[in-house]
Order: structure tokens, then sequence, then C-alpha cells
């Protein structure tokens, strides 16, 4: 058996609090319509080219996870640090396309609520998890993660 201390021990894992934030903008929009997006501009597409954008940023950082040969799940140990994809750019790359992907969803559906939960969701994000994974990744790797913590940013 495991030791079940070896994980970041975040507050919610990120898909989870991604789907919350992005059901509460619907349901907000749904309720109160708030618009930002000027009429002209075609706020379909463009979301839809961040969204996607955001969505292939994603898939590539799990994809140079995977390969690497550690584990996605905040609940599970990290097993090294990656540092190659999307991991030479910025040390979240997941997190990043969740934020990216969030922007695009407010766009395609002209709403401002959207981009309030991304909002709260990047603090969730920042404080409760990354925050935490920081102190776990520190603390598992040592002077192997301070320096591609010196070395690579956190988000861009």
């Amino acid at each position: 058996m495991g030791d079940l201390t070896d994980n970041a021990n975040v507050i919610i894992r990120p898909p989870i609090a991604w789907a919350l934030a992005v059901l509460a903008g619907l349901a907000l929009q749904w309720i109160v319509s708030l618009p930002f997006m000027p009429a002209p501009v075609p706020a379909t597409w463009i979301g839809g080219v961040v969204f996607v954008l955001a969505l292939a940023l994603v898939v590539w950082a799990l994809d140079t996870i995977t390969r690497a040969g550690s584990n996605v799940p905040t609940n599970m140990p990290t097993t090294t640090i990656v540092q190659t994809g999307p991991y030479a750019f910025t040390r979240n790359p997941i997190y990043l396309g969740m934020f990216l992907g969030l922007v695009g969803l407010a766009i395609t559906f002209d709403s401002l609520w959207m981009l309030g939960t991304l909002v709260l969701f990047a603090l969730v994000i920042r404080y409760g998890v990354v925050a935490r994974e920081e102190v776990y990744l520190e603390r598992k790797f040592g002077d192997g993660y301070r320096q591609y913590r010196a070395r690579v940013r956190r988000w861009l």
C-alpha cells in the first residue's frame, strides 16, 4: 500500500473546480444575462478558437506528463519533475489551459458571469491547489524542484 501522504493535499480536484465554475457561470448567465462583447464581434468564433487552443494546451500537457511516467491526478504521488513540452515554458500548463478554456467559454457565451467564475476559479487554483503542490514538490524533490522553479515561471 502506497504512502497516503504522498500527494499535494489540494483542497479540490482541479477538473471538479473547473466544472463547477463552468456550471455556475452558465446558470448565472441563464438567470440574468450579462453580455460583455461588442455586438459586431463574432464572439462564438473567437471564443471557440480560444477554447480549442486551451484544449490543445491541456492535451499536450497531459500527454507530456503521462509519457514522462508521472501521475496527473492531484490525489496521486508525483513521480518526477516534468521539464519538457509545455512544462519547459510554464510550471502549470494544465491549469493555464483551464483558465484559457474559461475565457473561451465566456467569449463564446458572451457571459460576464463566466469571467466572474474564472476569477474565483483562479483564486482557488492558485491558493488551494498550486500553493500546496509547490510545497509538496519542494519537500519531495528538494533542489531539483527549486532549480526547475527558478528556471520556469509559474504561469507565463
